[in-house]
Formats: structure tokens, sequence, C-alpha cells
């Protein structure tokens, strides 16, 4: 096997891009990644909260600590004035938003793509891309105006909302905008809200305000009768004046270190895959801020596809693997566009009956505790499971805990490292050949079912009373 049909190019350095890439590194895949914009982090940047489910991924990739040490968690948060969510029922360890800028993500992912022998092409632009049944042929140009054919064996387009790979495919991506003229901030205020993170809507206006913990809010509002283009000015007295009539008071907002205008689309691709060609992130599907579920969704996708991308090209899998991508990420990307587009569509409400019934419905969470959870569980991720076969056990496709392991571990530690990890309860001797993409464990109480956890941590197969030929056979089936 030659070294292109190994190899995976990377479009796009934002945070879906490089957690892919490193997972594929790790993995020992050869990975590059083209980014057009120079190397730098900005600041200003939109994504701003990790939720439960993202911090799990990166607390199987051993990042979640350090950026749980930089960020603020926040254990509630406010919707509609009366609506206090509880984050602390949620059955994960990381019961609570962590609030933290897109750049401090960037940063430590970047760290370890590097770290494990990611390859970085910076202000390399993509400008032509083809594919045959052997590969992807990438035209780029680079810094100095040159122009060079680079070839992989898969390319992934993690490059945003207006992605030059989805382009290059032919895809379209329907939708249409939502709301102009939203204006972002990064501020100071002297007077700490109540709730740490504030979100309502008061006639046309609406506004968020979450703390960063070192000295700076963001601020997110928007004014309905003012729909400027995205490049008009904003000024720190227009958002002042809208987060007024939107929550009350301005919170002597002052000495903002950026501010901006940008309008907000809902949009999904049709497909997530042509080919050898995939889309992930803000390349496959925008939508609204209100529950800043954007950057969490493209890290799901990426950790989702990363793991299967290594098993083809190593000749662990069938490249029919690569398909339940789209089986299972497309339909989640549909449900956080409603999610979060009815969110804001509740925020906007005008007439009587809609107030009306926006009041009902956050009377309806506040007081139905299974309807909290359902809804904690969608803008969270924990509570997303992927299709599984007919007849499979109860477990296949739901996310697996952080569970304790028998001699003190937990299931994260041992997932570091992109293997498979299969839970028993009695002892299993694992193949050599297998050692370095699975790792066995028993648990630590006396539970009796066996699990076999995939590298994103979703229950590959299961069985309440497993002999070893069965767990030979799922074994072989999905590890390789």
């Amino acid at each position: 096997m030659s070294d292109i049909t190994r190899t995976v190019i990377v479009v796009g350095s934002g945070p879906t891009g490089l957690l892919l890439a490193g997972d594929l590194a790790t993995a020992g895949v050869p990975v590059t990644v083209v980014e057009k914009r120079p190397h730098r982090i900005s600041n200003l940047s939109r994504a701003f909260v990790l939720h439960a489910r993202t911090l799990e991924q990166l607390d199987a990739r051993g990042l979640a600590e350090e950026l749980e040490a930089v960020g603020r968690r926040l254990g509630r948060f406010r919707l509609y004035g009366r609506l206090s969510l509880d984050l602390s029922t949620l059955p994960s360890r990381f019961n609570h938003l962590l609030v933290l800028p897109q750049y401090e993500v960037e940063k430590v992912l970047e760290r370890r793509a590097r770290q494990a022998g990611a390859e970085f092409r910076y202000e390399t632009e993509v400008t032509g891309l083809t594919q045959d049944a052997q590969g992807v042929t990438v035209e780029v140009r680079g810094p100095g105006g040159g122009t060079e054919v680079l070839r992989a064996a898969y390319v992934v387009g993690a490059d945003g909302m207006r992605s030059t790979v989805r382009n290059a495919i032919g895809l379209p991506f329907p939708g249409r905008s939502v709301i102009r003229s939203v204006m972002l901030a990064d501020v100071r205020v002297t007077e700490e809200p109540g709730e740490l993170l504030t979100f309502d809507a008061v006639g046309d206006a609406f506004a968020f305000l979450v703390p960063f913990g070192d000295g700076y809010h963001r601020v997110v509002c928007w004014d309905r009768g003012r729909a400027l283009p995205d490049d008009a000015p904003v000024g720190l007295d227009e958002i002042r004046e809208t987060t007024r009539r939107a929550l009350g008071r301005d919170f002597g907002m002052h000495d903002p270190r950026w501010m901006s205008r940008f309008h907000s689309d809902e949009r999904q691709a049709p497909a997530y895959r042509v080919g050898r060609v995939f889309l992930a992130g803000d390349a496959a599907h925008v939508h609204t801020p209100a529950g800043a579920q954007g950057m969490n969704t493209g890290l799901q996708d990426a950790a989702n596809l990363s793991w299967k991308l290594a098993a083809v090209v190593q000749g662990h899998a069938a490249e029919a693997l690569l398909d339940t991508y789209q089986a299972e990420r497309h339909p989640i990307g549909r449900s956080v566009l409603r999610s979060s587009g009815g969110i804001v569509r509740a925020a906007m409400a005008r007439r009587p009956w809609t107030i009306a019934l926006r009041t009902a419905f956050a009377a309806f969470l506040d007081t139905v505790g299974p309807a909290r959870r359902k809804a904690l569980g969608q803008v969270t991720g924990i509570g997303y499971r992927y299709p599984a076969p007919r007849g499979s056990h109860r477990f296949t496709g739901h996310r697996v805990p952080d569970v304790a392991l028998a001699g003190g571990g937990r299931l994260h530690e041992v997932m570091r490292g992109g293997r498979f990890v299969l839970i028993t309860p009695e002892p299993y001797k694992a193949g050599a050949d297998r050692e370095d993409r699975l790792a066995v464990e028993r648990w630590a109480g006396d539970r009796r079912t066996t699990v076999l956890v995939r590298p994103d941590g979703y229950a590959a197969w299961a069985a309440d009373a497993a002999d070893a030929r069965a767990i030979d056979a799922a074994v072989t089936a999905h590890v390789g």
C-alpha cells in the first residue's frame, strides 16, 4: 500500500479540523491540514461554550482538565425571563457548561495535533478538487502565489460555512437567513448579572450575556428593527441600548475588546459524504447561536469520523464503515437546527398568543422532569444516540458514561489513544495483533453486561451474557 492511499487532507484549522487532524495523527495516519488564513489564533471568535458531551470527548483525549482550568463553569442558565435550567443533574462528570473563548480550544487542539505529527500548511488556499477511485487530487495556491497539487486517499472539508470543498463537490447548502444584524462583543461590566448565563427577549430585542471568567463578558444581542449589513459599524451605545431593552439593564458595559455584526443562517448539506470527500462542522451545517451548539456539533462530527477514517485507511475496516458517518451525524445536525431555531423563534415571539405559548412551554419544562431532561440532553449532546441494528442490545448506539473500572481507573482514561475498549465481567484475552486498537477492562462493580465501546465513546455492541465466542465475533466485526 503506497503512502498516498493512507493519507488524509483536512481543509480548515478551526476546532473541527484540529480535533480530526489530532485524532488521525494519533492513530498513525499521515494527515495534512490546509488553511488559507495565516497562522494565528484570533481572539475574535464567536463560539464560547463547551457542553457536557464535548467535554467528555475532550476528556477521552486528555484535554478536558486543562480547558476546565482556564474556563468558567456555569451550573445553570436562564431562558425567557423565568425558566432556570439546572445542569447539576446531568448524568456526566461534566454537569455544567464550560465558558471559554474558542481560541483556547483551538490552542490545545492544535498543540495535540502537532505533537502527534500532523502537518500544517497555512496561507494555502484550495483552488480545485477532483477525485477518482484511488484518491483525491487537491489543487492549492500557496503563500507566494505558486500552485501545487496534493494527493490523498480522503479529504475532509472543515472549512466553514462558505466551504470551498463543499462547492467543489457540487453540494448545495439549502436553508435561509434567520436573523440579520446580530451584534457580538466582549465587554467588561460594572454589575455582575444575577444569573451566570442570561438569555431573554422583550418586544423587538433579544440578548444574552455570559462571563468568560477573565473579566470580560460575551454579549450577543439583536434588534429586529435594525437590519443592517454585516459590515455596518457597531457602537457600544447600540449594544447597551439593545441589551437594556431585552434584559432590563445593560450591566454597566464598558471597554469592549472587540465588536462585530453578523447574520445567522440555518443551512444543512444534503449529504456529508460524496465519494472520498467528507464535510464536517460548519461546512456541513450552520444554525443560530441559541444553545451554543455550533462548535460542539462540529467537534462531535470530528470525533465520529476520525476513528472510522483511521480504521479504513489502515485496512482494519471495509470502506462501508464510512457510510455510517452520514447515517449517524446528519440526523443529529438536523435536530440541532431544529432545537436552536426553536429557541430563537420563541425568543422572537411578538404576538400575544405566541408569547403565551412560550410562557406555557417554559412552565412545562420547569415542572415536568422528563421533558426537562430530554431538552438538556439535546442541548448538551449527552441525550443523542446512534442507530443500532435490529435485535441489538438496548445499550448499542448509546453513549457510554465515564464508568469506573477495576483497578481504580475510568473509561475516558483508557480511551486515550483512540482505542476500542471492551468492558467485561470476566477476564478476556485479546489477540496480540489488536493490542494497539483494543483495550480490555473489567467493571469495578458486579455488572454482568459486556460492552464494546467505540473510540468515540458509543457502544458498538453489548450482551448481557456473552461467552468468549460471542465476544470474539463482536471484536472481529468491529475492531477488525
